[in-house]
């Protein structure tokens, strides 16, 4: 099968790239080849393309700080341009050549408050308390809402082993602590780390079965940002000391609000025989 990846790149798919390729043939479109999915001319590949049967669209402004600073801009600002406007134009792409979407998404498009006991299952209603989180949100909706086979991928806090061009928290964190560096961690937020890898074998799961619809494909284990610090200094032989607890309130005084807890459910991927790791088992893999 031959897939384009639209946000190949980025932290999520350029490990998605190098796993799905082993499997299917990847054309990887971005701004280096002319793709740019706030301008629709250059989907114009998508549009007239005969041979894909699928497009893997990562592409988003996912800085939540920084989509904040947007929000005065509304529509014009770049989180709505890139997260609504650009899906909407690669939603038109895919319905004018009949292909297959799969949209990643994110687990910020709940609000935390009154969580589920098991975790937010797909079926769970969104709630965006944030600009990032309402963009992505927004931009479910006109997948849901249009006429295409579509799949809705909701990952969480990815991580993955090695990236240079970005760290994510898990790299981030790790290194400060290897450097003697303090590390300030909040502890009342819950969140559903995703270790990369997993997700590109459940998103080999969904298009070899041929699945749509919603799907969590997040981690198997919540915890705070506190505890998951403690757990990759020990999982490495760091200083566990240099690790100071704080909160939602004063690590993100005058940035975007985060929500309270974001655990997820991932039942539904489970039942299609995907194993998706614990954030215990996924430092274990790193290491």
């Amino acid at each position: 099968m031959k897939i384009f990846i639209i946000g190949g790149s980025g932290l999520v798919g350029a490990r998605l790239s190098e796993l799905l390729q082993e499997k299917y043939s990847i054309d990887n479109l971005n701004t280096s080849n002319g793709v740019d999915i706030t301008r629709p001319e250059t989907l114009d590949i998508i549009k007239k393309d005969s041979e894909h049967q699928l497009v893997l669209h990562l592409a988003a402004k996912t800085d939540v700080d920084g989509c904040e600073m947007d929000k005065e801009m509304g529509e014009n600002g770049d989180a709505w341009r890139v997260n609504v406007m650009g899906t909407e134009n690669v939603v038109n792409a895919c319905l004018a050549s009949n292909k297959k979407l799969i949209y990643i998404s994110t687990d910020f498009v709940f609000n935390g408050e009154n969580t589920p006991e098991s975790g937010y299952k797909e079926e769970s209603i969104p709630d965006p308390i944030n600009w990032y989180a309402e963009t992505k949100f927004k931009a479910e909706e006109i997948i849901r809402n249009s006429e295409l086979v579509f799949i809705i991928a909701r990952i969480a806090y990815p991580y993955r082993k090695e990236f240079v061009q970005k760290k994510d928290f898990v790299r981030a964190i790790k290194d400060r602590l290897a450097n003697n560096q303090q590390v300030l961690a909040v502890t009342d937020h819950i969140m559903t780390p995703t270790f990369i890898d997993d997700i590109a074998v459940a998103l080999d799961k969904l298009i070899e079965t041929d699945q749509s619809g919603i799907f969590h494909v997040t981690g198997s284990q919540s915890l705070s940002p506190y505890d998951a610090a403690i757990l990759i200094a020990e999982k490495f032989d760091l200083n566990k000391n240099l690790i100071s607890k704080t909160t939602r309130a004063e690590y993100f005084e005058d940035k975007a609000v985060r929500p309270l807890n974001l655990a997820l459910n991932n039942e539904k991927i489970k039942q299609l025989g995907v194993k998706m790791k614990t954030f215990r088992e996924g430092l274990d893999a790193i290491k």
